[in-house]
């Protein structure tokens, strides 16, 4: 049996879409449990991946490090990719919101660093975006994609400082990173060894339809989305684009819709992984990004992640939606794992 890429669940999706204007924040330690109880046919969940997000985690707690690696640790997890709490400032705002930004990133990276010390962090990223919205980077596309690198290489120079790379989620709901082609424009233009791309299966979807970003959509207007041929031709397009800066993968599904919840702005909707009106073969259509152009294993990171923000409370908290995540991840191993 393959066991790399490690398979690991998400922490973030009982945060985001959740709060004050929307259901309530599920507890970090019932996500943790889930996770760890998930199991199919002998396989379980290897670790979890972490956004480092109040009221989950205090960055500025010198002993929240030490508290979640004797969590994890208790359940025989580790702990992957982070994703550094950057919207507290924005990568294309003022002088001030730009400074916060980067801290947000030594704080992420510092943090990690703290969790190698501690044996329970082996592989990963720290996950950013740029905090901004599409329609205030419009107003100045030039010069807001331009200030959009400069924040990035900054925080890469700090994130160097700990060993750490950063990869930028392309989401259509990010200015300077809503289509794919101002994606690879803004990683060209970022130019740092330690800056790569997390391309999510749900969010990247979006991405062949144009939203947010009609000029560069790639299947037409009406096209028909249950022509699997149409789709893979498509995927195919980004991800020769993409494939070669992905550093970090989430595994998701999608309907061909957007959506958002609570404070979060419209993306790819995350749905779950048996709904039947999912357009993608989750494990087929993993393939374009985990293999290179010739079908050969690219084995550019060592773990995978789900990524099934904003469902439901109530699907969330249903141990069988796990056990159906789980085995869908297993699949998109089998097909396109290794032994390590």
């Amino acid at each position: 049996m393959n066991n790399f890429p490690k398979l690991h669940n998400a922490t973030w999706p009982g945060l985001v879409g959740k709060g004050p204007d929307s259901e309530p924040v599920i507890p970090f330690d019932t996500l943790l449990s889930m996770t760890a109880a998930a199991e199919v046919k002998g396989v379980k969940f290897d670790g979890i991946d972490v956004g480092l997000l109040e009221p989950h985690f205090d960055l500025n707690n010198p002993d929240e490090a030490k508290k979640l690696a004797d969590k994890v640790s208790k359940y025989g997890l580790n702990v992957g990719s982070l994703v550094a709490p950057i919207w507290a400032g924005s990568a294309m705002g003022t002088a001030d919101q730009r400074k916060t930004f980067v801290e947000m990133v030594r704080k992420s990276c510092e943090f990690g660093q703290k969790l190698k010390d501690l044996g329970v962090r082996h592989y990963g990223v720290v996950r950013i975006d740029s905090a901004a919205g599409v329609t205030d980077w419009a107003k100045d596309p030039v010069g807001n994609t331009k200030q959009i690198a400069e924040t990035f290489r900054e925080a890469c120079d700090v994130a160097a400082g700990f060993g750490e790379k950063l990869a930028a989620e392309g989401e259509i709901c990010w200015g300077a990173m809503h289509s794919w082609k101002h994606m690879v424009a803004l990683l060209e233009m970022v130019d740092r060894p330690n800056m790569g791309f997390q391309a999510d299966m749900s969010h990247t979807f979006l991405y062949t339809m144009g939203y947010n970003a009609p000029e560069n959509r790639i299947l037409p207007a009406d096209a028909d989305l249950k022509d699997r041929e149409t789709i893979k031709a498509a995927l195919k397009t980004v991800t020769d684009a993409l494939r070669p800066w992905t550093i970090d993968f989430h595994v998701a599904q999608n309907d061909g819709s957007v959506f958002g919840s609570g404070s979060h702005d419209k993306t790819g909707r995350h749905c779950q992984a048996t709904d039947p009106n999912g357009l993608l073969d989750i494990a087929h259509d993993a393939g374009y990004w985990l293999r290179d152009e010739n079908g050969q294993l690219t084995k550019a990171f060592q773990h995978i992640c789900w990524d099934g923000c904003m469902f439901p409370n109530a699907v969330m908290e249903n141990q069988q939606t796990w056990n159906d995540i789980l085995a869908a991840m297993v699949k998109v191993r089998d097909a396109h794992g290794w032994k390590g």
